[in-house]
């Protein structure tokens, strides 16, 4: 029971000072890639997420180059 407590302990003071890390450092815990509200990626590599974005973002812009609007005259 000794070693739970010790370990409980242990990680309740680590989880703490993460957090006054956090507090301090005023920013947002997320993952590699900014996480899933953030399109930025801060990657060495792109990740498959980024990739996945950008591929999407490019087709979206060929589309819209393709596009011919028929320009009315009066």
């Amino acid at each position: 029971m000794i070693y739970f407590l010790v370990t409980f302990a242990f990680m309740l003071i680590v989880i703490t000072i993460m957090a006054i890390g956090v507090i301090f450092g005023r920013r947002a815990i997320k993952g590699s890639c900014g996480g899933a509200s953030s399109g930025s990626c801060v990657c060495v590599e792109k990740c498959d997420k980024k990739k996945k974005i950008e591929a999407e973002q490019a087709i979206m812009e060929l589309n819209i180059n393709k596009i011919d609007i028929p320009v009315i005259k009066e």
